[in-house]
């Protein structure tokens, strides 16, 4: 069988016409650089993308409503009924723990208000609707629990007056804390870090302002709650969209 030898490089040159150069093949296109969208549209809850969130907020809008609009006496007795204070906490637990959940300690002006909003909406879009409940769920009861037994023993010790068992004690500000603290862990670095440290200054400095020392022991116990969710956040993230948490392990 006969071999054909291929043509060598420069065959098709012109003879006696100096510095020429063989054909190259031509560089492949560049490639463009991926830009993220901009939706800031998505930093708002949805009913159909973030319900939990949706549903808690329209909810915490309407009490809200009623305790902006309803006599003085009638909020302030909702307000009473609804205190997880040490007194309703031994009678019904349970029905105290929620009904706490349903105010805004300064209605929709509060600061919590506006953080609940930005911080259970990031949450829920990465892990899911029922695991943001739990975890502000969790961030509520047990900063709730930590800072009200320690009152309760201590009024049995005598130290502190009988009238601290049914201290006024209500609001959100417990899950939007521990719901702040497993978002952070969430985030690309540049982002979890500057959260956690603005969101750990502005307890600090409320603690050291020394007006509600026990619910400022609160806030910091519910966020150190959100942190220590964090193995557990990032697995459900993990589940929920795998390409995010190969993105956020790369960097």
């Amino acid at each position: 069988m006969e071999r054909i030898a291929p043509d060598p490089v420069g065959a098709d040159l012109l003879d006696g016409v100096p510095r020429q150069r063989a054909a190259m093949p031509s560089a492949p296109p560049a490639r463009r650089l991926a830009v993220p969208r901009v939706r800031p549209w998505l930093l708002l809850p949805t009913p159909a993308g973030t319900p939990f969130t949706f549903g808690y907020a329209a909810l915490l809008a309407f009490t809200s409503l009623i305790a902006a609009l309803a006599p003085p006496s009638l909020v302030y007795a909702l307000y009473q009924g609804s205190s997880t204070d040490v007194s309703h906490l031994v009678r019904s637990p349970a029905v105290v723990l929620v009904a706490s959940a349903l105010w805004i300690a300064g209605g929709l002006v509060s600061p919590y208000a506006v953080a609940f909003v930005l911080v259970l909406t990031a949450l829920e879009r990465r892990i899911g609707g029922g695991r943001a409940a739990c975890v502000f769920l969790a961030g509520h009861v047990l900063a709730t629990l930590a800072t009200e037994v320690p009152v309760g023993l201590a009024v049995l010790a005598g130290r502190l007056p009988v009238t601290s068992l049914h201290r006024l004690d209500y609001g959100i500000s417990f899950g939007v804390a521990a719901s702040t603290g497993a978002l952070a862990g969430l985030l690309v670095p540049w982002l979890r870090w500057p959260l956690l440290a603005f969101a750990a200054g502005v307890l600090l400095d409320d603690l050291l302002a020394y007006e509600d020392p026990m619910t400022n022991w609160g806030h910091l116990i519910a966020l150190t709650i959100g942190v220590s969710a964090w193995p557990a956040t990032r697995r459900w993230a993990g589940v929920r969209n795998p390409s995010r948490l190969r993105e956020r392990s790369d960097r």
